[in-house]
């Protein structure tokens, strides 16, 4: 696991969302959308809300399917973060600022790994090259910007901007103390069986 490239949410994170607002207890055994099932959103769910009934739903479509009344509620990530309340949802729980509050520290949202296989010498030069990118992308922030709208399914530069900074943050260069405290709790949560 590199110290780089990891992405974290401080104060929000994945959002599980309504038609209207609710309570998560209110989602006991009721069909809640998810991502995939080894996503930290699903994760986050089944600590927070383990009864639920987990349906897997393209990211992009959860929304939709919320909204339809396929499902009772839905994780989102990524875009849908910043669009739910205009596309008609209500926020039921946002799991980054749960664990920014009951927590007090980040939600690990995505890391990267390198191959040990590779050897010491070349997994250190993946790390300083992936962190050279990422200080690279810092130093030229609205090129950095123009480049991920290209991926961004619709945001303008505003919402663009705020959303990769949620993404790209300090603890992208350097995940630290309070990274590797995020992660050991994520992984120490006693889960019921996927």
């Amino acid at each position: 696991m590199l110290a780089c490239g990891a992405s974290f949410g401080s104060g929000y994170g994945p959002v599980l969302v309504a038609r209207e607002a609710r309570s998560v207890a209110s989602l006991r055994a009721k069909r809640v959308a998810i991502p995939g099932r080894l996503t930290t959103a699903a994760l986050l769910l089944r600590t927070e809300c383990p009864d639920a009934e987990t349906v897997e739903v393209m990211f992009d479509d959860i929304p939709r399917a919320v909204l339809a009344g396929e499902v009772e509620a839905g994780v989102i990530i990524h875009e849908s973060q910043l669009t739910y309340r205009e596309e008609g949802l209500a926020k039921v729980l946002d799991f980054g600022e749960l664990w920014q509050t009951r927590d007090h520290l980040p939600v690990p949202l995505g890391l990267d790994v390198v191959r040990r296989d590779l050897g010491a010498s070349l997994m250190r030069a993946c790390s300083v090259g992936f962190r050279r990118s990422i200080e690279a992308a810092f130093a030229h922030e609205d090129e950095a910007i123009r480049y991920a709208l290209q991926f961004g399914r619709g945001l303008d530069t505003a919402k663009g901007k705020t959303f990769v900074h949620m993404y790209v943050n300090d603890l992208t260069l350097d995940m630290g103390p309070r990274g590797r405290a995020g992660l050991k709790l994520l992984y120490d949560a006693r889960l019921p069986a996927v």
